[in-house]
Parts: C-alpha cells; structure tokens; sequence
C-alpha cells in the first residue's frame, strides 16, 4: 500500500517498539518458515561472526523459503551469499575500494556534493521538500559518481533499487522484469568497461574479477548489489535521521552544526538507535545453522533458520544506556549497525561519511531549519524493506 493511500497514521522510525532483547526465540517468518530471533547484543555479534552460521546454506537444495517475493538479495551468486573462500575471493575484489584510508580520499568530493545540493535546496521556493532536493539524490549522486554513473538516468536506477529491496509493494512478475532490466544493464556496463576502462569502482572491479576468474554471473550481480546497497540504506537513514532531529530531537540541532567530529558522534548515535525498518526481519541479517550450536543458553538445531534483531541489540541495556540517546556521547561498544563479520557491510565507512558530512553541512547552513510536518503527517514510503519519509516539507 502506498503512504499516500493509507489512511492510517503511522509512527516515525525512532518512535517504534522493537522486540525486547532476551534469549533467542521461535518466530516465523511471512513464508510460513520458522525462524531464531536473536536480539541481545553478545548473541548477534555470536552469530554473525560465527562460520557455523552461514549464508550459503540458505540456498542449498531444499532450504527453507525465505521471501515471499524474491529480491536482489535472494540471488545465490550475489557477494551476500557466498561464504568462505568464494566469499573471500569476491569480497577481496571490491573491498580495497572501501577502507577507512580510500574512503578518507572520497571526502573532498563527496563533500562538494553536499555542498551542491544545500546550494540548490537554498534556492527552492519555501517549504521545500528535503527528501527530493537531498537526502534522496545525495547518496545516489555518490554511488553513481563513484561507479562511473554520472550520465545513467537517475530515476531509472530509484526504480531498479525500489524494486531489487521491495518488500510487497511490487509483485513478483514486476521484480523479475526490473532484475532483468537491472541486470541487463550491469552487463552491458561490465562488457563497455572490460574495453573501455577508466578511474572508477566498475572498471576496477571488472579488473581484477577477470584477473581472478570470476564468472561475468558474479560480477554482474556484484555491480547491481553495489549499485543498490551504495545508496538504499543511507538515504533511509539520513531521512529518519531528519525527522528525529526536526522533531523530537531539536535540541541537538546547535550541536551538529559546531563541527564535523560532533556530527559522526551523531551519526553513530542515530545509527544504533534509528531501525531501518519496523521489526521485519531483514533477509541480509538471516543466517542458518550448520551444526548444533548453543548461543544464549538456547541450542539451536542445525538446520534452522536464525535472524538477528541488530537495532534490538543496539538497546540492549546491559550494554547501551536507556532512554533518549546523548548524540554526542561516544557509542560505548562497538556499532553493529552495519553487522559484524564476514559479512560486515562493505560500504559502512562511506555511509557514516555520508552522514556525518550532511547532517553537519545541512546544520551549518540552515541553522533555523524547521519542520512544515508533524509526526502524524509525514508521508512514508512503504512497501520496501526499510521504510522511510516519502516527503518532508521544511522552512528556514
């Protein structure tokens, strides 16, 4: 259903009940399959750097369904679905692109397109809608200048992302045609890059995925899985960011604007303590057990199917604070916001870039920024796997 044709209210992101965190659980998953929810932070962190959970085992013969309607994620060539030494190998294609150092690189031009953005957003007739002029085309402009996308239709890559995580809002038949639309054009980008290459992640990747045999499958469906998670969870992110920081949390407005540190601190906070989506269970965050194996006092069968609850265990009393966050106070424990493992996300360091600079730029410049919403009537875009402001209307 889409925000604009429901009529119930819905609470914002920050604002939600989560699972308590406890001892793993018996849930069932919407395929009828049952499922583990792990929620405490020790017993993720357990299973998401434990081999005897894995990912490849989710799609072995006569695995249990995980998705309704398959997506992106499903797909047992992707990175996400490799373990082991196939997932190292892949991984190691791409994950030089993405460390601290390279990212620390990026910071300068990812900056100039903040600053782009607020430009364009100072000159918009007033309210002007923050999602469309830049928590949505700031971290597709990234992705795409990253990967050499600059020229590629925009929108035509939203709709591809829309329908490679949708989570019920797109029917089978319609995310099959987008996969193949989607794929199609990773291939023909794979195959112009192969003879043409130039300074970007795609002409790396092809690179040095021919220089260790990867099959065109895999690099294919690394570059759709690249382009859609370089952007799709920052921009839910950074839109729930802003409606926590407009609303219940003004106060720290003064305090992200100071300086760039200030905001990282912030970032990391609203990281941990703003979920991506509502208690669903998350397909990347699934595991399966390979053997018997005991976490929290529970032993769970080989076999089974196991979830982990990261923004549960982002609360987890016995090792974050209670109540309202402190924005500016270091995370006590390491984040697992972006997981743990092998699996860690790839593109953590550039999404807290991302975030720390736009939440300290759009702070600095617009210091009187104010809501034009209240919680009850923000528009939401529904249907995906996360949820987050379809619109949200601003004054300064």
């Amino acid at each position: 259903m889409s925000a604009d044709s429901t009529s119930r209210p819905l609470r914002p992101m920050h604002r939600i009940s989560l699972p308590e965190p406890g001892p793993p659980r018996l849930g069932t998953l919407a395929t009828g399959t049952p499922v583990w929810l792990v929620t405490r932070y020790a017993e993720v962190r357990q299973v998401l750097m434990d081999p005897r959970f894995n990912r490849s085992s989710l799609h072995a013969a006569g695995a249990p369904p995980l998705l309704v309607v398959p997506n992106l994620l499903d797909s047992p060539d992707g990175l996400l679905n490799q373990d082991g030494a196939a997932h190292q190998v892949l991984r190691g294609t791409v994950q030089r692109a993405f460390t601290p150092r390279a990212i620390a690189r990026w910071r300068p031009w990812v900056a100039s397109v903040v600053e782009a953005l607020l430009d364009d957003l100072a000159e918009r007739n007033r309210p002007a809608d923050i999602i469309e002029g830049f928590t949505r085309p700031l971290p597709v402009a990234v992705i795409c200048r990253l990967m050499g996308l600059e020229h590629v239709d925009r929108e035509r890559i939203r709709h591809w992302a829309d329908h490679a995580l949708s989570g019920g809002a797109h029917t089978a038949e319609e995310v099959g045609l987008a996969m193949r639309e989607f794929g199609e054009f990773a291939g023909r980008l794979v195959a112009e890059r192969r003879t043409s290459p130039g300074d970007d992640l795609v002409s790396g990747l092809v690179a040095a995925g021919d220089g260790l045999g990867i099959d065109e499958r895999r690099l294919v469906t690394l570059v759709c899985g690249l382009v859609v998670a370089g952007h799709e969870t920052t921009m839910t992110a950074l839109g729930n960011a802003v409606v926590y920081l407009l609303t219940d949390g003004q106060a720290a407005w003064p305090g992200l604007a100071k300086d760039a540190e200030a905001a990282a601190t912030a970032a990391e906070q609203l990281l941990r303590t703003i979920p991506l989506s509502e208690g669903r269970v998350l397909p990347g965050l699934i595991r399966r057990a390979v053997e018997d194996t005991e976490v929290g006092g529970v032993m769970i069968p080989a076999g089974s199917v196991v979830a982990v609850q990261t923004n549960s265990a982002g609360r987890d009393p016995e090792v974050f604070p209670t109540g309202e966050p402190d924005l500016f106070a270091p995370l006590t424990s390491p984040s697992i916001a972006f997981g743990a493992g092998p699996h860690h996300c790839l593109g953590a360091w550039l999404a807290r870039l991302e975030l720390e600079l736009a939440l300290h730029r759009l702070a600095a410049r617009f210091p009187g920024l104010r809501a034009e919403f209240t919680p009850e009537t923000i528009a939401w875009r529904e249907g995906q796997m996360t949820r987050s402001p379809l619109r949200l209307p601003v004054s300064w």
